[in-house]
């Protein structure tokens, strides 16, 4: 018997689906969600109500796809029932790139840290169309406040692959720091997600 790692998407997700719909099995209606999705990058975004949308994906299904994502994200972000502490950089990227890699529009997350850099949550503070992302300091800050955050990591995703900033990264950057200096909440970073490979502010000592 094959084990896991040598299953197609394809095949692990009609495992995770066990039945299919009175038109297709399982394999072929994990076949038509990977299609109608982008693969598994697409499936990510999707809310439960988004799954219901697919013929033959009810309540049940759709929970079963969501949960079994989350897990995969919190195991490839090493984000369980502990507080990792971020110390560098690099971890914060590595922490991230699962999540942020692959997706075709900028999403802007929020790392949030007690006074230790231990890791209190994450958060999206946006989404982007296909070519731009708004952001505004006021929601960058409002769960970091709510939860008592003391310092904060800027992380979002280039879709086109390059993690070099463009002049919009670097004035948002700047707006954010001003704010947090009002707020008493210090941003220690700004990384930037690109394919295979990320930006940090900080290591580019770009951080006033």
């Amino acid at each position: 018997m094959l084990g896991a790692e040598q299953l197609s998407d394809q095949e692990l997700l009609a495992i995770l689906l066990a039945t299919g719909s009175r038109e297709c099995s399982a394999l072929d209606l994990a076949e038509q969600l990977l299609r109608n999705h982008r693969g598994l990058a697409g499936l990510q975004e999707l809310t439960l109500d988004e799954l219901m949308k697919q013929k033959g994906i009810g309540a049940a299904k759709a929970t079963t796809i969501a949960a079994a994502i989350e897990l995969g994200k919190r195991l490839c972000n090493g984000i369980t029932d502990y507080r990792p502490v971020i110390d560098s950089s690099d971890k914060a990227a590595q922490l991230l790139k699962g999540r942020l890699q692959g997706l075709d529009r900028e999403h802007f997350q929020v790392m949030l840290l007690n006074t230790k850099n231990a890791l209190l949550g994450i958060e999206t503070v946006s989404i982007g169309t296909l070519s731009s992302s708004l952001v505004h300091p006021r929601e960058v800050f409002k769960q970091a406040i709510k939860r008592s955050a003391s310092a904060i990591i800027l992380v979002h995703n280039h879709p086109s692959g390059s993690c070099e900033p463009s002049r919009q990264d670097k004035t948002v950057t700047e707006q954010i720091m001003k704010a947090g200096e009002i707020v008493g909440i210090e941003v220690i970073d700004h990384i930037i997600i690109g394919e295979n490979c990320y930006y940090s502010f900080r290591e580019h000592e770009m951080l006033c």
